[in-house]
């Protein structure tokens, strides 16, 4: 089981637009620093399995047949997005699992094109997606959102965002579970105050201390984090990474890490 971070950055993005902090002038200068939406690609087997369309460039990416679905945590637009040109897709049908949101995104339910909204899912109810294992869990963010647990391959990895902090059920659920990679929202440096949707570097290493995971990956992450962690000073415990695009996590040797930039 492989999964590959395609986007680790919140809803503005890095560098933001207009924005001459220094790490925004870092990614504008050296594309490794660049943090696309929030995204990732899940292969277990020969199943291919996108989890969230914040993408714009979906039919770019993948063509026609090299996508099993796509599992959505929920319907916000930084997620979601990539899904209004590919609906107009032509000659397939490609599911898209997620939240029960009846609101979804603008009108994708109304005109779904090739989009098959019909099954959504059910928290802590697991799911089989070719050989792999998929468990939907509540996560605390301001519309209905779904982390998910992936079991294959003999790993499991538990991918969180948008959150802050976990609701009471979800953590006692990930605390019975042996995670190998826990990938977590992590948008805000170290706050005295929880934010509003999304964890600070403090609620992160909180949630990360309490699941107790092999290796704990941070995604979702804002310029603000970035220019925090450009200081020296500042230094991340060994079992956290921060992500990037581009990052494989998993795959023989359970957490395949090609460094972080």
């Amino acid at each position: 089981m492989q999964l590959t971070l395609l986007g680790t950055g919140n809803a503005a993005q890095v560098p933001v637009y207009n924005c001459s902090c220094a790490a925004c002038v870092r990614a504008r200068a050296q594309t490794r620093y660049r943090r696309g939406p929030c995204s990732a690609l899940l292969e277990c087997g020969d199943v291919r399995w996108l989890v969230d369309a914040g993408l714009t460039d979906l039919a770019e990416r993948f063509p026609p047949g090299s996508l099993n679905g796509i599992l959505q945590t929920h319907y916000h637009a930084d997620h979601a997005q990539g899904l209004l040109h590919l609906r107009w897709g032509r000659g397939l049908r490609l599911p898209v699992l997620g939240p029960p949101d009846p609101e979804g995104l603008a009108d994708l339910y109304k005109h779904p094109g090739i989009l098959d909204f019909s099954r959504t899912l059910t928290p802590f109810t697991p799911i089989a997606l070719g050989d792999c294992t998929v468990t939907p869990v509540p996560l605390a963010h301001s519309r209905l959102t779904y982390g998910y647990v992936f079991d294959g391959d003999g790993q499991r990895f538990a991918y969180l965002t948008d959150t802050v902090g976990l609701p009471p059920d979800t953590e006692a659920y990930l605390k019975g579970q042996a995670l190998d990679l826990l990938v977590l929202d992590c948008s805000f440096p170290p706050a005295a105050q929880a934010p509003r949707n999304h964890n600070d570097l403090t609620r992160a290493l909180d949630t990360v201390h309490a699941l107790q995971a092999r290796q704990s990956v941070l995604t979702h992450i804002g310029h603000a984090l970035d220019a925090w962690l450009m200081d020296e000073a500042h230094v991340l415990p060994d079992t956290v990474l921060t992500g990037y695009d581009g990052a494989v996590l998993g795959g023989p040797c359970q957490v395949a890490w090609t460094g972080s930039v």
